[in-house]
């Protein structure tokens, strides 16, 4: 998942320092090369871990607004056991938590981060101490069918279970980040995107061919599909569910270790070849940051 940040120092301060997430790509946003776009998640960056920031900086950037048409919350996986150690970590850092919350039968603590954007860590069976990946992402939608339909017949996800005005849906498998909750809030105003909401939400292709055969499929079922963009790490297709979530559709290679060795990940500012030539007007405009110390994941 990607999201809007506001100051970049804070954003790397929580995310992997209190978090204790790899920093795993520091870059900047190719679109706008005058910010940066940074990437957390585990040691080698797997799929389903990755959390990505454009810091905008706070001054002038509007707060987003949760609503309908967006992504409202993003969910850790931990161990349930850990989530006391959890709340006592985040507490002590001064951030507020909600507890002893239960969804589905999982427990789970809700909190924000720095720019106030929803998060949630859920205690699960399997893992440690350490956040093991996403466990969820919630979508708040006025309405639910067309999305719905959209996960089921599209993406082959099934629907698991329904708490109130939230519907699950999952893939087969164990492996993280397979659960979209949507969250019918009919009369709900929309949403506005901006500091301190998530930007879009990614799905996994295998490859090329893969991303180009769901391009094909969506585009026949009548979404409006961008072309394929070089991400330098991996390669995207952008499209817009029918309730107005950004959906990406990114494939797995060839991933972050193509410019800098695996324990280096994250330690310096890497730029794409069409960019490198400016890199000293670049790294002028982006401010120093300090990374701290990347003891993956110990709380």
């Amino acid at each position: 998942m990607t999201a809007i940040a506001g100051d970049p120092q804070p954003n790397v301060d929580f995310y992997a320092g209190v978090l204790g997430l790899r920093m795993v790509k520091q870059t900047v946003n190719f679109d706008d090369p005058s910010t940066y776009h940074l990437y957390y998640g585990d040691s080698a960056g797997t799929p389903g871990t990755l959390l990505t920031f454009f810091p905008y900086g706070s001054t002038g950037t509007l707060r987003g607004r949760r609503g309908t048409g967006q992504t409202v919350a993003v969910s850790f996986a931990a161990a349930k056991e850990s989530l006391p150690d959890w709340r006592h970590r985040l507490e002590a850092r001064g951030i507020r938590v909600e507890g002893s919350l239960e969804r589905f039968g999982e427990p789970y603590l809700a909190f924000e981060d720095p720019d106030g954007m929803a998060l949630e860590i859920i205690g699960t069976k399997a893992g440690g101490q350490h956040l093991t990946g996403f466990h969820s992402v919630t979508l708040a939608e006025s309405a639910l069918e067309a999305t719905a339909s959209l996960l089921i017949e599209q993406f082959g996800y099934r629907q698991t279970g329904s708490d109130g005005d939230r519907t699950r849906y999952e893939t087969l498998g164990e492996a993280p980040a397979r659960i979209v909750d949507i969250l019918k809030q009919p009369g709900v105003r929309r949403g506005s995107v901006a500091r301190g909401s998530v930007h879009h939400v990614a799905f996994r292709a295998a490859d090329a061919e893969e991303q180009l055969a769901w391009r094909s499929a969506l585009t026949e079922a009548g979404q409006e599909v961008t072309p394929v963009m070089e991400r330098e790490y991996f390669e995207s297709i952008y499209f817009r569910e029918p309730g107005g979530v950004l959906f990406e559709i990114a494939t797995d290679p060839p991933g972050f270790a193509i410019d800098e060795a695996p324990g280096d990940l994250g330690l310096a500012l890497k730029l794409p070849p069409w960019l490198e030539p400016q890199r000293a007007r670049i790294e002028a405009v982006l401010p120093k940051l300090r990374i701290p110390e990347q003891a993956q994941h110990a709380i």
